[in-house]
């Protein structure tokens, strides 16, 4: 056997031959709101210098997607967190090679829940005491296992001060720093210049609750169905967007994402407080009944400004009547779900003033755009 490659001289192999992997043309691609990643075998040398079985083994091949950023990212590099979640939490996608601007998975055969069970359907009890379980995993993971937060993070158990940063994020990132290209958009479809403040005027004092390792991206996407012997066990991937707070918003986050049905949406707050507790976190369930709606009231509050921006591009260069009056669904939606945490009261009251909004902020905006094209020329 020859003798091993030097450290450097291992690492420049891999990714020369990661990259070539990654470019290439076989395997699929599955694009989503941050990343775009293509499925595709490793193949030999790569597969051996990682230490792979086989050369058949599937990988995920990961490049963020360049868009509008509206979720805060407090540790930028998504394998230091698989890391400490793969030792605690159970099965996670591994995270083969981490290359900074690009990283390559392993890849978790499965079906995703968003297939298995879309969106309008029923999950079923045993997959939401499954999941119930996985938070209650994720609050046990330790602290001090996990990359640093901020200079400016809330102590640990300041409920308060954690949704007061997320909503200043969502004010300075999402909000003002967008409001040069989307602003008019904003104002037309009645989303008043001073919506987070509003939003935080309305809420009441919170209980304090110890902080955990939170996922806040736990949707039908991210959930993967694997197969297993006997029964079936569920996988939850993508941790770019984890964070280090209130266990309460990871549930808000997730009941609103997942679109549960009334029933599904009560008995997930039962499981899940059941599953806290069993697991010794009854600290994390403190003022439930007062907190999770100020969570889902946020939620629906900050998710208003990804919602319309993302309807409006997705709008082609040359949109028809029917792309106009989809993306004026979407945001009818958005607006809809907002309304009462934000107190929309000038929202407009039927789609075709949000078709003619759209219209003439896609007007401008492409027209900008060519200016732009033009001077660089």
């Amino acid at each position: 056997m020859s003798p091993p490659l030097p450290r450097r001289s291992h690492q420049s192999l891999v990714r020369f031959l990661a990259e070539a992997r990654r470019r290439s043309a076989d395997g699929r691609v599955v694009s989503g709101h941050h990343n775009i990643n293509r499925i595709a075998e490793l193949r030999q040398p790569l597969a051996f210098l990682l230490g792979a079985p086989s050369g058949r083994v599937l990988a995920k091949f990961r490049t963020p997607y360049p868009t509008v950023e509206v979720v805060p990212r407090i540790w930028p590099r998504e394998s230091e967190v698989l890391r400490v979640v793969s030792a605690h939490v159970g099965e996670v996608p591994r995270c083969l090679a981490d290359f900074g601007e690009w990283s390559l998975h392993h890849y978790l055969e499965g079906r995703a829940l968003a297939e298995v069970a879309p969106e309008g359907q029923p999950v079923g009890s045993g997959r939401l005491a499954s999941l119930a379980e996985f938070f209650a995993r994720l609050a046990g993971v330790p602290a001090d296992e996990l990359p640093p937060r901020p200079a400016d993070w809330p102590d640990d158990g300041d409920s308060r001060g954690f949704l007061d940063w997320l909503a200043r994020f969502t004010e300075e990132e999402v909000h003002q720093s967008n409001r040069p290209r989307f602003g008019r958009l904003f104002d037309a479809v009645g989303i008043p210049g001073d919506t987070v403040g509003r939003f935080l005027r309305s809420v009441p004092p919170m209980t304090r609750r110890p902080f955990v390792l939170l996922h806040t991206d736990v949707h039908r996407a991210n959930v993967i169905v694997v197969a297993g012997a006997a029964s079936e066990r569920l996988a939850v991937i993508d941790w770019e967007l984890a964070l280090y707070g209130d266990p309460l918003h990871d549930l808000a986050t997730h009941l609103v994402r997942m679109d549960y049905d009334k029933a599904e949406q009560e008995l997930m707050v039962r499981l899940w407080t059941a599953a806290m507790r069993h697991a010794g976190h009854a600290d994390a369930t403190a003022g439930l009944d007062t907190d999770l709606p100020v969570y889902l009231r946020f939620e629906y509050a900050q998710s208003v400004f990804p919602d319309v921006m993302r309807a409006a591009l997705s709008l082609p260069d040359r949109p028809t009547e029917r792309h106009l009056t989809d993306a004026a669904a979407r945001i009818r939606r958005a607006l809809r779900r907002a309304s009462e945490p934000l107190a929309l009261v000038d929202a407009p009251k039927d789609d075709q003033a949000i078709v003619e909004a759209l219209r003439s902020w896609h007007d401008e905006d492409r027209s900008r755009r060519q200016e732009r094209k033009e001077s660089v020329a």
